[in-house]
């Protein structure tokens, strides 16, 4: 049976983060090893960086050892205090000397046989804690790595270059149509145009932005744009086209809900000038009067803010949920995106890797999942190019998995097509 910490989430978020993005490793646990101190040192030699985790009644203390045992280094002694941590640093010296009364050690001292730690008066005022001799009921040793050592970093690289070659070769299903269709539908200021500039730099090569981004409370988007977009590589087209749209407002510059249905049927053509207080209509604006297959959309994704989608308006939950009423009436499969996670709080480049597990992000898709009533499954995070100056593979890890899941879910549209509505591909 596998070892659990003793640590919450967040605490051991928080010592990740504060010894510089570390990966944690659960290698000696006291009540599973037995509290002696050369059983942890038998079970923990040789592991590289190792931190040591002292839990009391009321307190999380420990150290961190920066050097393989029996290497001598610098040890960073710390402390939680309630929202922060506090360190100070002690040594040079062996790891064993933590666990051994010795000359060479007298800041700070664990006896896992008497389940004591002694801690000099220095010592103590440094780390902010109460007392010099603090009795303890576990003891754990977790190995360090880096989150993006470079066997990940190879890793990422190997699925990124998977993704790529598997959207390529991408047909959609049956042949009906050359490319799919994939509406991008969202709050102002949601980040769909900066998917979409983040899907053409993967396939670029380089960072760019081709689609206007802004900070404006009425969004830049005020056009219905198709983008195509060319393969770096080969200079091929996609098989696939992002279109985007005006973004949704609870106030009257939004998207106007009466377009949204000509939008799904391909009556809207590229460039269109959105007008929020009056929707498109036959003869107006180049309108598509009898729009084939390859016009429509096949697949529509909700994109959202991780870090407002919990505190969406009453009208805009509404707005929401009426539009997937449209689109469940038209048989279009639709998803989610959520975007910005990296901004929550705690998470790091590095837990890009792994995101569904961070507890911050599992949060959001629960409260998407309660609010708006899109499946667990059907909720996908990304990662936009804001800031960035170069291609980071794994964002492009995050953006090229979910742009694949947006294929498949096209794919289960054109499936499900009546036969008479097959006709229309050409």
């Amino acid at each position: 049976m596998a070892m659990t910490t003793c640590l919450t989430w967040m605490q051991e978020k928080k010592l990740q983060n504060h010894f510089g993005e570390k990966q944690f490793s659960l290698l000696y646990k006291a009540s599973v090893h037995e509290f002696s101190s050369e059983s942890l040192l038998q079970r923990c030699s040789k592991q590289g960086p190792i931190i040591t985790v002292i839990h009391s009644e009321d307190h999380i203390l420990g150290a961190y050892v920066p050097k393989s045992y029996p290497e001598d280094c610098f040890i960073i002694l710390f402390a939680f205090q309630e929202t922060t941590i506090s360190h100070c640093k002690i040594g040079p010296f062996q790891l064993s000397m933590l666990f051994y009364e010795s000359d060479r050690n007298s800041e700070f001292n664990i006896n896992l046989e008497k389940k004591e730690v002694a801690i000099s008066i220095n010592t103590m005022d440094k780390l902010g804690l109460p007392q010099c001799y603090i009795s303890f009921q576990e003891c754990e040793v977790f190995r360090c790595e880096d989150l993006l050592d470079k066997r990940r970093m190879d890793g990422l690289t190997e699925l990124r270059e998977s993704l790529l070659t598997a959207i390529r070769t991408y047909e959609p299903y049956g042949g009906r149509v050359c490319q799919v269709r994939i509406l991008l539908l969202g709050p102002i200021g949601a980040g769909k145009s900066s998917f979409f500039n983040s899907v053409k730099s993967v396939f670029r090569g380089h960072v760019t932005n081709q689609a206007l981004v802004g900070s404006k409370t009425t969004g830049v988007s005020e056009k219905y744009r198709t983008y195509f977009i060319k393969d770096g590589k080969d200079g091929n087209t996609l098989p696939f086209i992002l279109c985007d749209s005006m973004g949704l407002s609870e106030k009257e510059e939004g998207l106007h809900m009466d377009d949204i249905p000509c939008i799904l049927e391909g009556c809207v053509p590229d460039r269109y000038q959105f007008n929020s207080m009056k929707p498109i209509t036959p003869g107006l604006g180049n309108y598509t009067g009898c729009p084939m297959l390859k016009d429509r959309i096949h697949c529509v994704a909700f994109v959202f803010d991780a870090n407002s989608v919990g505190h969406l308006s009453d009208e805009m939950v509404e707005k929401i949920r009426r539009i997937r009423r449209e689109l469940i009436k038209c048989g279009v499969v639709h998803v989610v995106l959520l975007t910005h996670v990296d901004t929550l709080d705690l998470i790091t480049k590095g837990d890009l890797i792994d995101i569904y597990r961070c507890v911050p992000v599992k949060l959001k898709l629960e409260a998407v999942h309660r609010e708006l009533g899109f499946a667990l499954s059907d909720i996908f995070v990304v990662s936009n190019y804001t800031s960035e100056w170069e291609l980071e593979p794994v964002m492009d890890v995050l953006n090229l998995s979910a742009l694949r899941q947006m294929l498949w879910a096209a794919d289960d549209f054109l499936e499900d097509l009546p036969l008479e509505e097959t006709s229309r591909c050409f």
